[in-house]
């Protein structure tokens, strides 16, 4: 590194002064073997080679954060993103850092081998007696079965019967008797004065506006009662991100509360996953283009769904951008009151960074990995893991790395947990160097161990996996309903602002959190007057829209609306065959 730096003061200073000879002796040790031939001509070095290799090596160790530029923001040292070295001193002496992992390296590492020298005696054990469930792993290789659907016959008819016992309500109306139930509209105050907006349904239309994507001009052209100036005014002075995320966490901590939701599931584990959105009109240009979603440019509204279908947590990214650095981000930043303990993600939210960062806040990451296969178990020093599982067995930890980076590690945890940073830009910023520096290097390192644990656990607990594909299906299914709310302007993000697209997100979000605590009160009733037990009621989710008029006119009819006390009736089955 001095070597490089000196070469770039030798550079500077020939530019200076203007001469064009090289002194004699000039540092060489930083010149990779690609670029010596180049460099060194018959035992001489030439001055355009030397200096494209240095600027060359000085770029790459800017990416790599080795070397970075005082007051740049950009390429600012990576120390500065965590709390100062004293600040943590302090915090550590003090007491125990706020971390859900032991903090002695030695005893932390201990219990790690512990738990992963229990995991290959056991799956060692149940692939010899062929006892692996829906997992044959011998000497030639490993196959995994998919898993067989656990949705009883009796669910469809359940959830047909129940659908068709709901009211059919408008989105208006829908808002309305929600936000009667939890006042949600409360957390949306001025930003100057903090007073709670005059015109609640005005403000209502703002949000209905944001949440099925019809924007403020169209939507004082559908809305009895609104002028757009209006609607702008509220949403200019009345809308913020922290305010969407104080009304998402009433909704979500409402819902979390009814019994229903109790059936399917207790609250304590979670899925996330990103849902394209293409960019069209004169936004275009906002957008990039993933080639998994297609040719059209977009972006993408990440999402973290709970276990009790809430959508508790959504931001958007780039469609371009890895899903793994923000998986963190809506487990620690979410402004409900659920307490997540395990975490599920599809393959592109996996990554062993992540693997490694979960446990210091107390997560259990159990990613479905298209690739389970093709991935190496990596033990640590002195571990084996006997002929059944060499095949699978690649390079070890390096666990003396790991070792030495061992404070870095806790402190960058600390940062994160703290505020200082998110873990979503502390991630990109880790990932993005070409060529990692010692940190990254040792959080990877910890998520290789993480991962094999995760894998061997992985093959002997069909719970887990069935768990994770539960979870995940219920992100998928949520997306479906943000699909057909988000259906106007062809359902394209026709907005350049960041800002703007990040108020469409929430306001989906909201909008699909409001629809699924709604359901959800009118299906506990529904469910019991058709007499479904709960082995059945579990597997009817609060997500069907089709008793929900999303289009039309727009009025809020506040005379219509019953007592918060109170529900609509349920509709009668033969009316329904009657008509």
């Amino acid at each position: 590194m001095q070597g490089l730096l000196s070469a770039l003061t030798i550079i500077a200073e020939l530019y200076r002064t203007g001469k064009r000879r090289l002194p004699d002796r000039v540092p060489l040790r930083f010149v990779p073997s690609a670029w010596r031939p180049f460099v060194l001509r018959d035992g001489i070095v030439d001055r355009a080679a030397y200096e494209l290799c240095a600027l060359a090596q000085l770029r790459e160790r800017l990416r790599a954060g080795d070397i970075w530029v005082s007051g740049s923001r950009q390429f600012r040292d990576f120390d500065s993103y965590l709390i100062p070295s004293a600040t943590f001193d302090a915090l550590r002496e003090k007491g125990p850092l706020p971390l859900a992992i032991e903090t002695d390296f030695d005893r932390h590492i201990e219990e790690r081998r512990a738990r992963l020298d229990t995991a290959i005696e056991q799956v060692t054990v149940l692939a010899r007696q062929g006892e692996l469930p829906q997992v044959r792993l011998n000497e030639s290789g490993l196959i995994i079965s998919p898993l067989k659907a656990a949705t009883p016959p009796a669910t469809e008819i359940a959830r047909r019967a129940a659908y068709d016992r709901l009211p059919r309500v408008k989105i208006t109306d829908l808002l309305l008797e929600v936000d009667a139930w939890t006042g949600f509209s409360e957390c949306f105050i001025h930003r100057r004065s903090g007073r709670e907006a005059d015109d609640r349904n005005a403000l209502l239309t703002v949000i209905l506006a944001d949440g099925i994507n019809l924007g403020l001009t169209r939507m004082a052209e559908t809305c009895r009662g609104a002028s757009l100036r209006q609607l702008a005014h509220l949403h200019d002075w009345h809308i913020s991100e922290a305010a969407y995320g104080e009304a998402l966490g009433r909704l979500i901590d409402a819902h979390r509360a009814m019994p229903l939701a109790a059936l399917w599931g207790d609250g304590t584990t979670s899925s996330s996953d990103g849902q394209q959105f293409h960019a069209g009109g004169r936004g275009a240009a906002i957008g990039d283009i993933n080639a998994r979603s297609g040719n059209e440019p977009g972006v993408a509204f990440y999402t973290h769904v709970s276990d009790r279908y809430g959508p508790f947590a959504t931001r958007v990214i780039a469609a371009t951008a890895g899903e793994a650095p923000y998986v963190l981000d809506g487990l620690l930043y979410q402004q409900t009151g659920l307490t997540i303990e395990e975490h599920y993600t599809d393959t592109g939210g996996a990554s062993d960074h992540v693997f490694g960062l979960m446990p210091f806040f107390g997560y259990r990451f159990a990613p479905r990995l298209r690739d389970i296969k093709e991935r190496r178990l990596h033990l640590l020093p002195g571990q084996e893991a006997g002929p059944l599982l060499a095949g699978m067995t690649g390079e070890p930890i390096a666990l003396g790395h790991v070792a030495a980076h061992w404070d870095e590690l806790l402190r960058f945890a600390t940062s994160i947990r703290t505020g200082t940073g998110t873990a979503s830009a502390m991630l990109r910023r880790l990932s993005a160097y070409p060529r990692q520096n010692g940190l990254a290097l040792a959080l990877r390192e910890l998520g290789r161990l993480e991962r094999s644990i995760f894998m061997l656990d992985w093959l002997r607990d069909i719970d887990l996996r069935r768990r994770t594909q539960a979870g995940l299906n219920k992100g998928e299914a949520r997306n479906a309903l943000a699909r057909a709310l988000f259906f106007n302007q062809l359902g394209e993000l026709r907005d350049r602002r960041f800002e703007n697209q990040t108020y469409r997100a929430s306001g989906l979000n909201l909008l699909v959190a409001a629809i699924i605590l709604w359901n959800t009160r009118y299906l506990e009733v529904a469910l019991a007057d058709i007499g479904t037990p709960d082995e059945i009621a579990r597997h009817v989710a609060p997500l069907g829209w089709e008793h929900i008029s999303l289009t039309g006119d727009y009025s809020w009819n506040v005379e219509d609306r019953p007592d918060p006390d109170a529900l609509r009736p349920l509709r009668a089955v033969r009316s329904l065959l009657a008509a």
